[in-house]
């Protein structure tokens, strides 16, 4: 828990992460104004006041390299740090980059109105979304990332673009910094306050702290044993899984597929960081097969969740026991790429909720874990009713301090809001939808099973009902609920 200093920093306070770590930090300026180098300092002194590493070079113990570049011109991918600093420093490692901009109040009101107003044009024009160094066809993609999210998205995916930098600080100011917004590779734009700069500076620390105290457990291990085609073609669940994909994507539940090539030419993008990534992933119980069914992963070939084939399932049996990945079956005469990013998540939350009998006789029962289907999504939650549906919330720090996909943080974060899910851990209690929202990301439901409805049946019922109502719009900080009127917990921001 992070102690206030003083009664200036007490106004900003919040709780951090118990988790966080020492890192080294090193700066390697770019373009840089008065106020950038303002900023860097209040940096510097708060990271040396808790304790962290900052440095003039980067070496093989450096954990992120902080730089500066112009906002609103394109920088060439050779002198972007994302894809040079290894090679120019000779490290062992890649250090993750954070880019600092600068964009002046005046320039950010105006491209957030020019946005807005570019965004409810029908059609499109595709010259609203023109900029430096951006792609002719990426009007596309920006304009659907406006819709999610609002005028805000477009603005983050010109300034990564741009500057080519997945992480980004942009500080709206002109000689005093006013606010940031911390940028990342799913859009994620939570905003620091700069009312009070002993404050600001301390979050901005800590937003980068964070993004590097956690890893990710990506690396999944295939056991020998594989499922045979037989065995495959047994299980309902693939069909399940599919006809989830074709219901999901009527109610355009996910999003298009960010391709980073429609944004910006970049030759060297596979070595720094995927070319692509997915917007979301889903999973369901097979008790035939003893293991999650879930979607793979994107960042290797685009995935069309709302057109699911067998190729673009995977089988998901437990996770490593030391918590790096996912334990993978691979079914015979079928392509076996990984499971999506978030593999871990579906399947360790598993490990500290109950376990129940299913089956149309005592003679032919199964055991399964309670949670039957799990649906992750960038998107929000404007009301549910609590009636039907369970809200669980994330430790507090996740709510001032996000972390990223595919991180065992994400992951311990959402095992313990859905341990804390009186639903689940009552398998008697009515409620059969659970979800949690992740700040800056999006959302987690869970689905209780019920007897002859189809996996995420319910949750697709519920949304035409009225009573989960999904919004494009994510949080990006604290949220709590209030009943309306009507006895629907609304979401407060």
């Amino acid at each position: 828990m992070v102690q206030a200093n003083s009664m200036n920093e007490m106004a900003t306070y919040k709780p951090a992460h118990l988790w966080l770590r020492q890192i080294h930090i090193a700066f390697i300026p770019g373009q840089m104004t008065p106020m950038l180098e303002s900023v860097v300092e209040g940096l510097w002194r708060h990271l040396e006041k808790r304790g962290h590493t900052v440095q003039d070079v980067p070496d093989n113990n450096t954990d992120v390299i902080l730089t500066t570049a112009p906002f609103g011109e394109s920088l060439g991918w050779r002198k972007a740090l994302l894809f040079t600093a290894r090679f120019k420093y000779k490290l062992e490692n890649s250090p993750t980059i954070f880019t600092l901009l600068q964009i002046t109040s005046e320039q950010f009101n105006d491209l957030q109105d020019h946005f807005r107003k570019a965004l409810a044009k029908e059609p499109l024009d595709p010259d609203d979304f023109v900029f430096d160094g951006i792609n002719s066809q990426a009007y596309k993609t920006l304009a659907e990332q406006g819709r999610r999210g609002g005028p805000i998205l477009p603005l983050v995916r010109i300034a990564q673009s741009q500057s080519k930098s997945i992480r980004v600080i942009l500080v709206v100011g002109d000689e005093q910094p006013i606010e940031a917004y911390t940028f990342d590779l799913v859009g994620a734009h939570p905003k620091t306050d700069a009312s009070n700069l002993e404050g600001f500076y301390e979050d901005l620390s800590f937003r980068i702290v964070t993004a590097v105290s956690t890893h990710e457990i990506t690396e999944h291990e295939v056991l020998v044993d594989k499922i045979d085609q037989d065995e495959w073609q047994k299980s309902e669940i693939p069909d399940g899984m599919k006809e989830a994909g074709l219901q999901f994507g009527k109610r355009n539940f996910f999003t298009e597929m960010v391709r980073i090539a429609d944004l910006v030419e970049v030759p060297a993008i596979n070595d720094a960081v995927s070319s692509q990534y997915s917007e979301g992933c889903y999973a369901t119980w097979d008790p035939h097969l003893n293991g999650l069914v879930a979607t793979i992963t994107g960042s290797a070939r685009p995935v069309d969740k709302d057109n699911l084939t067998d190729d673009e399932l995977a089988v998901i049996v437990g996770v490593r026991p030391d918590g790096k990945g996912a334990l993978i079956r691979h079914v015979e005469g079928k392509r076996n790429d990984s499971p999506s990013s978030e593999a871990v998540e579906l399947m360790d939350m598993d490990s500290v909720l109950p376990k129940i009998q299913i089956g149309l006789d005592e003679a032919n029962q199964r055991e399964v874990p309670i949670a039957r289907s799990k649906l992750h999504g960038h998107r929000g939650v404007k009301g549910y009713d609590p009636r039907y549906i369970e809200h669980v919330f994330l430790n507090e720090p996740y709510y001032h301090y996000p972390v990223s996909c595919s991180t065992e943080a994400q992951a311990r974060a959402i095992k313990a809001a859905f341990s804390r899910s009186e639903a689940l851990m009552n398998p008697d209690d009515p409620r059969q939808v659970i979800f949690t929202i992740l700040p800056g990301h999006g959302i987690v439901i869970v689905e209780k099973w019920v007897h002859g409805k189809d996996p995420f049946q319910v949750i697709w019922e519920y949304m035409d009902e009225g009573l989960l109502q999904v919004d494009n719009l994510v949080p990006q900080g604290a949220i709590t609920f209030a009943p309306d009127v009507s006895g629907l917990m609304c979401v407060k921001i």
